[in-house]
């Protein structure tokens, strides 16, 4: 009874109904999970980029009294460690150390060469420690250099012990020196001083005379105004002065002639003063700062009408305070610096992407000093009621911005401002370029040529063994094209590298030739063989005509490649590469984009044919007959009927090529010179976003300014993708409904 209850439940028609439940249960649920991995890789991407936009932030961390300060009036500078545990203020009276955890002073014993001397003038120069140079009342100058020395307890509890060593005051002239500029290197000492008197001098200690017992001192050419600010860059061949006319003085210095007197710029209205002067790291930018408050950054650019070659040219206008900017102090880290102004305002800038990226009140009083956390995660300020105010930073990524990403950038050592990707370099001291604009360029120049040699081929083969082949071929041509797919793009990158570009380098002429003689012979083979009379055409049955343009292929390939230096010496004067450059300004490089063309043209073609191939052979029969029995031919019912009526699936067969080119990695990668440009010249290499991916992201620290800005790459080609495959899908939906009947 109960087999009789269950054996009528078990019928075809059920297990069927049962298996189409499963299947559209699991077709659900696979769909589904489809959309939320997408949606997933999208929010872990957007995660990833979005603390890239996040703006900085400043905290009042801590503040100190100072009451010696308060009287005081003279040349200031303040410092802290890395660790921010001490800080150091040191001023025309005296050096003094501070512990920030306790806040109290530290007692600290000033060397005998300080005493009595009246500061007039400071400055920092390079070197290991902080090396400090003063000028004094009476025309001389003193070399200090003030550090903390760090050990570790037996239970490894760190102490710091601050230091302060001194040299022996060197006479250098009769006035008080009120502006002074010093660094220091391997090969010696090199002072710029301007006295009270007038006098603007060089003075240069050699390495093996540390104490100045022979100071070798030189008469500046004394530009027009008086000197209000003076700065010295590392390389000790330039000077910069100041000058109470609004304008900077530029000196040219060298160690076998005399220093020379370049030019003089306005860098603010007649009349107003240049307050400050500073060079960020690196010593390739200058700072201004004026006493109406201006800032902006200056560097030497070259130029061919200028006599010395070069002239100092303004690249970044940062938010000018509402008064005169009196200190000034750069970031160790990065193109960032701070300001402070006679009204007691803090501003944290960074060069590179020209933002002012904080804007702080301490107070009424005058900012005397500021300075920057070795680490760059915080900074000092000390105001004229001798107060000192410690901030914490947070500032990770101030050098991003949409404009350095996507716009012109005056970068260091630039002429002018350019789109530019240069994630790193052999110094420390270089500005990361982190322009994506070329990078993008790039992915769509390599898709571009890729696209211009698979789309014509593979659609032209798609019609050829749809509508015209003999099926017994067809059967062999078409899976062998859809099996090219299968090639890994590792090994066709390979191939493209290391064998195509150095073939075709050495075979370009006969290349250009084939261009023009294979298209040619087989126009003409095709005509003969229609000329052929039916004696002849009958030994190959209809639809295996194309077999006759093999031998034809093979031979005028064969000739080019024969006849390659004949085609050099006729067409292109001995020498393709030379001609290229003479007649024509390309250079070429034998890594460029028509090799990424050829191979990457050639690993996207089965994707194309496959789908466009499919669309033409699903074409109803019934159609096709009827054109041609209303007298149509074979190629006006292919052209005005097959192509229209499956164009909806060509289209999305080339979007799908798009999207794969697009992505292609291995390929641009191996076969390209990797060069970020923005150039649409065939000869010459480019770098797409996943390429640069490929190569940046092993070697980006994580979290870092360049490891976000790859996920931000990563996000740029999801995105397009993404928009690319939903517009395409819109317009093939369209093409269906126009196209598409019955």
């Amino acid at each position: 009874m109960e087999r009789s209850r269950i054996l009528p439940m078990l019928t075809p028609f059920n297990i069927r109904a049962a298996l189409d439940r499963a299947a559209r249960h699991i077709i659900t649920v696979g769909g589904l999970a489809t959309i939320v991995s997408i949606l997933a890789i999208f929010f872990f991407l957007f995660r990833e980029v979005t603390p890239l936009f996040s703006p900085p932030s400043a905290k009042l961390s801590q503040r100190l009294s100072v009451p010696a300060l308060l009287e005081e009036q003279g040349p200031a500078q303040i410092a802290v460690d890395e660790h921010r545990e001490i800080a150091q203020v040191f001023t025309s009276r005296a050096v003094q150390f501070f512990d920030l955890k306790s806040g109290q002073p530290i007692p600290m014993e000033m060397p005998p060469q300080m005493a009595g001397q009246q500061i007039t003038a400071m400055a920092s120069g390079g070197g290991t420690g902080q090396r400090v140079a003063v000028g004094t009342a009476d025309g001389s100058m003193l070399l200090l250099k003030i550090g903390i020395t760090t050990q570790f307890s037996d239970r490894g509890e760190r102490q710091k012990h601050p230091y302060i060593r001194a040299g022996v005051p060197i006479p250098v002239t009769t006035s008080p020196i009120v502006r002074l500029a010093y660094r220091t290197t391997d090969h010696g000492t090199v002072f710029a001083l301007a006295s009270k008197a007038g006098r603007l001098l060089l003075v240069r200690l050699a390495a093996d005379d540390p104490s100045g017992d022979h100071p070798l001192i030189t008469e500046l050419p004394q530009p027009a105004g008086a000197v209000t600010a003076l700065a010295l860059d590392s390389l000790l061949e330039n000077l910069y002065v100041g000058l109470s006319t609004g304008a900077v003085a530029h000196l040219a210095l060298s160690e076998t002639a005399a220093p020379e007197l370049r030019a003089s710029y306005p860098v603010a209205p007649p009349a107003t003063a240049v307050t400050s002067l500073g060079l960020l790291s690196g010593d390739r930018s200058l700072v201004i700062m004026t006493a109406d408050g201006g800032v902006s950054t200056w560097g030497l650019v070259r130029r061919a009408d200028v006599p010395a070659g070069w002239t100092l040219s303004r690249m970044h206008a940062l938010h000018a305070h509402k008064g005169p900017v009196t200190s000034f102090a750069p970031s160790q880290r990065i193109k960032g610096f701070l300001t402070g102004d006679l009204q007691g305002n803090l501003f944290l800038h960074h060069a590179t992407s020209s933002q002012t990226l904080l804007r702080l009140s301490t107070g009424e009083f005058p900012i005397r000093a500021v300075a920057f956390a070795p680490k760059g995660d915080g900074f000092m300020a000390l105001d004229g009621a001798g107060q000192l105010s410690l901030y914490a930073l947070q500032n990770p990524y101030p050098e991003v911005t949409l404009g350095t990403l996507f716009g012109k950038v005056w970068y260091e050592g630039y002429d002018q401002p350019a789109h530019v990707w240069q994630s790193s370099s052999g110094s420390d001291d270089v500005e990361p370029k982190l322009g994506l604009l070329p990078l993008a360029f790039g992915t769509l120049k390599g898709t571009l040529y890729a696209l211009l040699l698979a789309v014509p081929i593979a659609i032209l083969a798609a019609m050829c063994t749809s509508q015209f082949m003999h099926q017994d071929l067809r059967a062999s041509v078409k899976p062998t094209i859809e099996v090219m797919a299968a090639l890994p793009t590792v090994v066709l990158g390979f191939l493209a590298g290391l064998w195509l570009a150095p073939l075709l380098e050495r075979m370009l002429p006969s290349v250009v030739a084939m261009v023009l003689v294979v298209p040619t012979l087989v126009v003409v083979a095709s005509l003969g063989w229609s000329l052929c009379p039916p004696a002849v055409t009958r030994y190959l049955p209809h639809g295996k005509e194309a077999l006759v343009l093999i031998p034809v292929l093979g031979f005028g390939i064969g000739g080019c490649l024969w006849a390659n230096s004949f085609f050099e010496d006729w067409w292109f004067e001995g020498n393709i590469k030379v001609w290229l450059s003479t007649h024509m300004g390309i250079q070429y490089d034998q890594r460029n984009a028509l090799v990424v063309g050829i191979v990457m043209g050639f690993a996207i073609v089965p994707v194309i044919y496959s789908i466009a191939e499919e669309a033409l052979s699903n074409v109803p029969k019934s159609q096709i007959a009827g054109s041609l029995a209303l007298g149509a031919t074979r190629w006006q019912t292919v052209l005005h009927l097959v192509l229209l009526s499956a164009s909806p699936g060509i289209f999305s067969a080339v979007m799908i090529g798009f999207g794969r080119a697009i992505g292609e990695t291995m390929i641009v990668l191996m076969a390209t010179g990797n060069t970020p440009i923005l150039d649409w010249s065939w000869a010459n290499g480019f770098r797409t976003l996943s390429a640069n991916i490929a190569v940046e992201i092993p070697e980006a620290p994580h979290g870092g300014s360049l490891y976000r800005v790859l996920f931000l790459a990563a996000l740029l080609l999801f995105v397009v993708t993404f928009v690319v495959n939903s517009l395409a899908e819109l317009v093939r939906q369209r093409l269906r409904d126009k196209y598409t009947h019955g």
